[in-house]
């Protein structure tokens, strides 16, 4: 006789995401993980990205990609608008990143990740594969604190009002790129710290959610759209804010954004905007990091991996250090 366990809807997401997402993101980790150093960024990411669908091919849900890789890649994608999952089960919007980092991979270099969000269907912000401003601090500030239309050098002022310490003991965290010389001199000319990163602006933001551990207190810049709503969803759940503006700089840029349901080329957008009702976040260590270990690959065959995967609803953060040894999942050769 069989025995059938019903889930109450609200707690679908829950009992989908926490192991089975967890599943997702460390097939897709283990797969790049593979082509670590190889100075392959497109075959590492190639290889993360068939995981990822293979896994969410598996999953009971009526998913659909809103945020997927983008043409700035140039690799074979789960595009906006794929649909996944076993068509059966809840609708969810589903945002991802198979490989944050795929240049941190091919160099072997810390902090790649295969990172995914899922929420309820029609909640994700549609964005389009452009650039995007952002501004991020942690939990436990008023909102309007700091303000994406003010320079930076004024919102570390603000910030550090708020925190009730000097200006130079704030740090920034901002991605080393040619066009962030301004924010960066900006920033230091009030004595603030800059912590520069070279690729992984989700694993970024992410690290304002802890200040406490991580020694960074706000992040800065310009890079992707939809990295940027990912970085959403994880601090959705984990707590900090979050004020993000699309760069629609062109005729045919601002026609897709109208496409996907932007009708204000120029709003600013708060988590809320982004991620909306109940989200879910995970990501898996490809390339070891601040923020997860990456994946090892053990002489007696066993694989080992380290995950976070968090819940906005109940505002659970769980580490999963998992070792795999049914390695034929891995689709191995």
């Amino acid at each position: 006789m069989s025995t059938h366990i019903s889930v109450p809807p609200q707690l679908l997401l829950e009992r989908i995401l926490t192991l089975e997402i967890v599943r997702v993101t460390e097939r897709a980790a283990v797969s790049a993980a593979r082509l670590r150093g190889h100075g392959q960024e497109k075959a590492a990411d190639q290889a993360a990205v068939d995981a990822m669908r293979r896994e969410l091919n598996k999953l009971p849900i009526e998913g659909t990609i809103v945020i997927g890789e983008g043409e700035r890649d140039e690799a074979p994608m789960l595009f906006i608008g794929e649909k996944v999952g076993l068509n059966a089960g809840p609708q969810v919007d589903i945002a991802v990143d198979p490989l944050e980092g795929t240049t941190l991979c091919a160099k072997n270099m810390p902090g790649a990740i295969a990172t995914m969000a899922m929420a309820d269907g029609g909640t994700l912000l549609h964005a389009p594969d452009v650039y995007m401003q952002k501004l991020a601090i942690g939990p436990g500030y008023d909102k309007g604190v700091v303000d994406l239309d003010a320079s930076p050098a004024d919102n570390v002022r603000r910030l550090a009002k708020a925190k009730g310490v000097e200006p130079a003991a704030i740090t920034v965290l901002v991605l080393d790129r040619p066009r962030h010389a301004e924010i960066i001199a900006s920033i230091r000319s009030t004595g603030a710290a800059v912590r520069l990163i070279t690729d992984g602006d989700v694993a970024g933001v992410i690290h304002c959610a802890d200040p406490d551990n991580t020694g960074v207190d706000m992040y800065i810049g310009t890079g992707g759209a939809p990295e940027g709503v990912l970085a959403a969803a994880a601090l959705r759940c984990i707590g900090g804010q979050m004020q993000c503006r699309l760069i629609l700089d062109s005729e045919e840029k601002r026609e897709r954004a109208h496409k996907m349901g932007v009708t204000d080329p120029k709003m600013i957008y708060g988590i809320e905007d982004m991620v909306r009702g109940d989200c879910l976040f995970a990501a898996t260590g490809v390339t070891t990091g601040s923020l997860l270990t990456g994946v090892k690959f053990r002489k007696d065959g066993v694989i080992e991996t380290e995950t976070v995967v968090m819940r906005s609803v109940t505002g659970t953060v769980r580490y999963i250090k998992a070792e795999h040894r049914q390695l034929d999942k891995f689709h191995l050769d």
